[in-house]
């Protein structure tokens, strides 16, 4: 487990850095990037960076950890929206280098195959980008989670569903449910890079890395993942 601390203002770029780096490593690196409010920014770096440095992204492919059921691929609130908008087209990747699942309330449990072969199509997971839920959880496997659950439908506690209710219009209007990779997928990763800022992050980074490893915080599992990266800005840390 290695921890790096950054100043606030220099928490995008250096997680930017950390993603692009593996991608010169290994120009056919499997990605697992996730989506939300602490990878906007982290985004946004990775795009201008990309461009500076002219990377060749070619063969890069990228597969998400997680989408809500129910919610269409249109829809601005859905993972693949956002990713798609943000990162893979101003990336320039081709829609056979990525893979975002899809997840209709009727067809979750055939998504939920595709997922898998797909993750097994892309050779595994070579880099997570991985952030934290104020519960502890990780993709969306919430707090009483099995960790050995490979990918599923997860139900969403009612805390995360009240974190993601600016996104959806109410917290009555974000989908009980979402299609994840379950932590057996998350740790079976090759390398994870567990991204946090922001002082209400503080307590939550606190368990997972320095308290019990139990299913009621699942990030704390992560401290058993034999190349495990944290980068949190200096308010994340305090």
């Amino acid at each position: 487990m290695q921890k790096t601390i950054v100043p606030c203002a220099a928490f995008d770029r250096a997680a930017a850095q950390k993603v692009l780096r593996q991608v010169l490593q290994k120009p056919d690196s499997t990605l697992c990037l996730a989506t939300g409010d602490t990878t906007a920014g982290i985004f946004t770096r990775m795009v201008e960076l990309k461009q500076a440095l002219d990377l060749d992204c070619a063969r890069v492919k990228c597969i998400n950890m997680d989408e809500y059921v129910g919610v269409r691929r249109e829809e601005p609130a859905s993972c693949y929206f956002r990713i798609v908008r943000d990162l893979y087209a101003p990336l320039g990747l081709r829609e056979d280098q990525f893979y975002v699942p899809v997840a209709p309330t009727s067809q979750a449990q055939q998504e939920r195959e595709r997922f898998a072969r797909k993750l097994r199509g892309f050779g595994g997971i070579d880099f997570m980008l991985l952030s934290v839920g104020g519960n502890g959880h990780i993709a969306f496997n919430e707090p009483g989670a099995d960790f050995g659950a490979h990918i599923h439908v997860a139900n969403l506690t009612q805390s995360t569903l009240q974190a993601k209710a600016e996104l959806f219009g109410g917290a009555d209007k974000v989908p009980a449910q979402g299609l994840t990779l379950g932590i057996a997928d998350v740790m079976a990763a090759r390398h994870i890079l567990l991204v946090a800022n922001g002082v209400h992050k503080a307590e939550i980074i606190r368990r997972a890395l320095e308290g019990p490893i139990t299913p009621e915080v699942p990030a704390s599992v992560l401290q058993l993942h034999p190349n495990l990266d944290i980068l949190l800005d200096e308010a994340a840390a305090q």
